[in-house]
């Protein structure tokens, strides 16, 4: 069994739990808060500069030529589609400028953002892997399920449409490859490393999703 494998039957139920959280079921009924996806937005956009930063450090640390090729991409393009996203769906839900520049990290954006960064900053290049793999192949799973489901007019048909497309899931494809290959490398105690990197960072999904759908804060710890 390869690591993707094995890696994905142990936290089936956490994507289980992502999928049927009703910030996924409401938006492929178009029934979602505007407000809790406006809250969402606003985050991922935070969460994908945050993550094109590890994407670049795991770039560095790659084992081949074709890897910094990759992971360098992978990192350009969460940026370029940050700034994307800033003028498709900041515009779409009149979402200000100001709005998103003075809207700080939430608690669950900040706990994913800083568990990345510090995993891609110390760790080994396997088990930086292995953590930003659930960014990538949760996404696209949840994608490929919800959009057979989405509404006709849906008004967030362009996220669905996003994550469900051939391009995107061709790019995780080849994530998932990569990250096999370097796993069939590594010693068990990294394998152990990777197997817990992917779980906190698929648990930290979950909780992205949570915070976004009911809109948490620091609960009055800002000023």
């Amino acid at each position: 069994m390869s690591f993707s494998q094995d890696v994905w039957s142990q936290n089936l139920y956490l994507y289980q739990k992502t999928l049927q959280h009703p910030f996924n079921q409401e938006l492929a009924q178009g029934t979602l808060n505007k407000d809790a996806f406006c809250h969402y937005v606003i985050q991922d956009a935070h969460y994908l500069v945050a993550y094109g930063r590890s994407l670049a450090v795991c770039a560095a640390k790659a084992f081949s030529a074709e890897e910094i090729i990759q992971f360098s991409e992978a990192a350009k393009l969460a940026i370029v589609f940050e700034r994307e996203m800033h003028n498709d769906f900041l515009d779409q839900f009149k979402i200000s400028a100001q709005d998103f520049e003075s809207t700080p990290l939430t608690l669950a954006c900040h706990h994913y953002t800083s568990f990345l960064q510090a995993t891609a900053w110390s760790e080994s290049y396997p088990v930086v892997l292995a953590s930003l793999l659930p960014c990538f192949w949760i996404y696209a799973e949840v994608g490929k399920d919800i959009v057979n489901k989405s509404v006709e007019n849906n008004p967030y048909q362009a996220w669905i449409d996003t994550y469900a497309s051939d391009d995107f899931h061709e790019a995780v494809q080849k994530v998932i490859e990569t990250v096999d290959a370097v796993a069939e490398r590594a010693d068990a105690d990294t394998l152990e490393k990777m197997h817990q990197a992917y779980t906190r960072a698929a648990q930290l999904e979950w909780l992205f999703w949570d915070g976004a759908y009911h809109q948490r804060q620091w609960n009055g710890l800002e000023a």
